[in-house]
């Protein structure tokens, strides 16, 4: 079997949960990868739309585009509860005219993004940026208000920003679900043995990486955006838990609940007719 290809962000959840793999702290159970690519999930997001890779971290969001081609591994997802974008100002909005607001979102094809158009739908001035620049544009007035993401919750109060509104509260209150933001998706081609193989390797330096915390800084830190240790522990520990190990009954119903609210909405496509998000034979490890 060739080597398949690899794709994830440089954010630390990602590093952390990939970290055991990619030192080959764990047994590939006869799976190779070629070097993998760290890239910014939106990027990440518009690859995965021509296909470029066999296993791939993507936003949920994205994954709504990509059903023919792509299912999700039960392992190094990232759902959970209070962990949401945010939607940041410098300064309190008027949000009964949002036809009048100008927004920063991170990548069209994101979570965020997703997530912003159904609190908001009548606003369509949005603007779409790197995640890690929103800040600045919003501190420079740039635009009215920004959606952040990854570390920047931990960090936009620096920039003089308050927070509008936490979208990922928004949806737990409005579905009674965890908010699912992304995942690792694996090329259906590879056929159920394979993806079955990968989904334990991936639960296994996952494992390894819990039981390893400190090994696993050096490569956090090499891509991190923020250094400081509080913020890395914070965003591991936010993003990291249950759903990223297996997502279980109540991680499938909310990933299901966010694609069926996004078409309901017109912003994703119907659904393939007879095409499982899931691959039903990847259980347990």
């Amino acid at each position: 079997m060739n080597p398949l290809s690899l794709a994830f962000s440089p954010c630390p959840n990602d590093t952390y949960i990939f970290c055991g793999l990619v030192h080959n702290r764990v047994s590939r159970k006869g799976i190779n990868f070629l070097p993998p690519r760290l890239e910014d999930v939106e990027t990440l997001n518009e690859w995965a739309l021509e296909g470029r890779f066999d296993v791939t971290k993507l936003s949920f969001h994205a994954l709504g585009h990509v059903l023919d081609d792509y299912c999700v591994l039960t392992a190094g997802s990232a759902l959970g509860r209070g962990c949401g974008p945010l939607l940041v100002a410098r300064k309190n909005l008027d949000l009964s005219q949002p036809g009048k607001l100008r927004v920063a979102i991170p990548g069209r094809l994101t979570t965020a993004a997703m997530l912003f158009r159904l609190f908001l739908p009548d606003c369509t001035d949005l603007v779409t940026m790197r995640f890690d620049t929103i800040m600045a544009a919003v501190e420079r007035g740039d635009v009215d208000a920004g959606v952040i993401i990854h570390e920047s919750r931990f960090t936009y109060s620096d920039y003089g920003l308050s927070s509008i509104c936490d979208l990922g509260q928004w949806w737990e209150e409005s579905s009674g679900l965890p908010i699912p933001l992304g995942c690792i998706g694996v090329r259906r081609s590879l056929g159920t043995e394979v993806i079955s193989r990968i989904d334990r390797l991936i639960g296994s330096s996952l494992d390894w990486a819990t039981g390893h915390p400190s090994e696993c800084q050096p490569y956090i830190r090499q891509y991190a955006q923020e250094m400081d240790v509080q913020v890395l522990a914070g965003h591991i520990s936010l993003y990291v838990n249950d759903f990223s190990r297996d997502l279980g009954e109540e991680g499938q119903a909310a990933i299901m609940a966010f694609l069926q609210r996004g078409r309901s909405a017109g912003i994703l496509p119907a659904g393939p007719a007879g095409v499982e998000v899931f691959d039903h034979t990847v259980s347990g490890r």
